[in-house]
């Protein structure tokens, strides 16, 4: 069957906004924008659920909520969207799809045990909290996963067809909302970086890959492509945290076209590159020419299990290699070498040499080291799209968002690499906003 399937309105439980027509819900963004109530509720849906950084997203965001931890390294709760109505904390609601088997409370222990991270006296007061959420995780999918994904899952997993499997994700997402109340969904993608999808003509329209769907060519897809499908075709927001390029393929971008729910990726930006994009501007500021940009990275954990496979690898360097030309505005030799070493688990380290020329041609180097626990880094983060993303869709914006180029190694649809020019990107819209809400009466 072409085209959506099965799809219900983002909020699954209408608001006055969702009744309207899309051209109506556009003109009506300004007054969407003040209507988050404190009592809705949000759910967050996570496609890797049980992943050391949606187990962190998980525990941190019910810390927050109960006032365990302040909101530190959050810009949605920081002065830049002082006067917008974000999604409160303590509305939102966790649920997922995951090929592992287990539970957050289980997967957190083992987070404390081998970084600390997620110490006990953070964890005892979530126990229910913890179990609720894991109460809403679903198995996952993993239609040509490449080696390193399916060594993660257990033996023996059930063959679906391919509609049969977007079909089962569309019913979980829609059972999520109902059995919860929710008043709507916003999706994420956590999941493994997957290896490449080569481009196929599958790919090129929405009717395309239907065909492909419905004739189970396994070969167009990859996982992630199954989950933005069933996110797309139900009119849900989607933020793509993984440099996967099998998740927004043209014919899925055309199904949230069709669907008109805003979406954005790809590749969260959290360590090196984040220090890349700040610091390269510099150069470019004082006409100091780059020759040179090594960088080496080591990290353990499931992440540096899998990108210790050549393919899935190359996909990962492919998005933290490409910022610096752009920023510069030069060719350069840059490298991005990773490696994975088991014993830091997600404690990562990234250590960057920049060899550069400045007055009279004279040639210097600056070195730095990057080190930090790629989840801690990255689960604010993950929290401040889905919020945004919420705000998107209520203020019914569709397609990508680029003032979030900003949380981006590779901003879809943006060139612009410079974070400080991606700041003003955010600031910015933050203003638009501001200026399209109603005022209160008597002011």
């Amino acid at each position: 069957m072409v085209g959506i399937r099965r799809r219900f309105r983002y909020p699954p439980r209408p608001l006055p906004l969702a009744k309207s027509t899309k051209s109506s819900r556009r003109a009506a963004s300004g007054r969407a924008a003040a209507r988050s109530r404190p009592d809705e509720r949000l759910g967050i849906w996570i496609f890797g659920a049980y992943g050391g950084l949606a187990t962190t997203l998980v525990v941190g965001t019910r810390a927050l909520a109960r006032g365990l931890r302040p909101p530190q390294a959050l810009v949605t709760e920081s002065d830049a969207v002082r006067g917008i109505a974000l999604q409160p904390l303590g509305g939102i609601v966790f649920g997922g799809h995951e090929i592992r088997t287990g539970d957050f409370a289980s997967q957190a222990a083992e987070i404390h045990e081998r970084t600390g991270s997620l110490p006990p006296d953070l964890l005892r007061p979530l126990a229910k909290d913890l179990a609720a959420a894991s109460r809403n995780v679903r198995p996952g999918v993993m239609p040509n996963a490449g080696v390193a994904i399916r060594e993660l899952a257990p033996k023996g997993e059930r063959r679906e067809r391919l509609r049969a499997q977007v079909e089962r994700v569309q019913r979980d997402l829609q059972s999520f909302a109902r059995r919860n109340g929710l008043d709507r969904v916003v999706c994420v993608n956590l999941t493994s970086t997957e290896p490449p999808l080569r481009p196929k003509p599958a790919h090129r329209s929405l009717a395309a890959l239907d065909r492909a769907i419905d004739g189970d060519d396994v070969r167009a897809v990859r996982p992630s492509t199954i989950y933005a499908y069933a996110a797309a075709s139900l009119g849900l927001p989607l933020v793509h945290f993984t440099p996967s390029n099998a998740t927004l393929l043209p014919a899925i971008r055309e199904l949230f076209a069709q669907s008109g729910a805003p979406y954005m990726g790809c590749d969260g930006k959290t360590g090196e590159t984040l220090v890349k994009s700040a610091l390269a501007p510099m150069f470019r500021y004082r006409d100091l020419r780059v020759l040179t940009w090594q960088g080496y990275n080591i990290l353990g954990d499931r992440d540096g299990r899998v990108l210790a496979n050549r393919t899935n690898k190359s996909a990962k360097v492919a998005t933290k290699d490409g910022l610096l030309a752009s920023i510069l505005g030069y060719p350069l030799h840059t490298h991005v070498g990773i490696d994975y070493v088991p014993s830091l688990h997600d404690l990562k380290t990234a250590w960057d040499f920049v060899h550069f020329e400045g007055f009279l041609g004279f040639k210097m180097s600056l070195q730095f080291t990057w080190q930090g626990c790629d989840a801690i880094l990255a689960a604010p983060l993950v929290l401040d799209l889905v919020r945004f993303a919420d705000l998107a869709a209520r203020r019914g914006e569709s397609g990508p968002m680029p003032h979030l180029a900003c949380y981006f190694k590779q901003p879809l649809d943006s060139r612009e690499h410079d974070l400080h020019r991606q700041w003003r990107l955010l600031l910015d819209y933050l203003d638009r906003v501001r200026s399209s809400a109603p005022r209160r009466r008597g002011r």
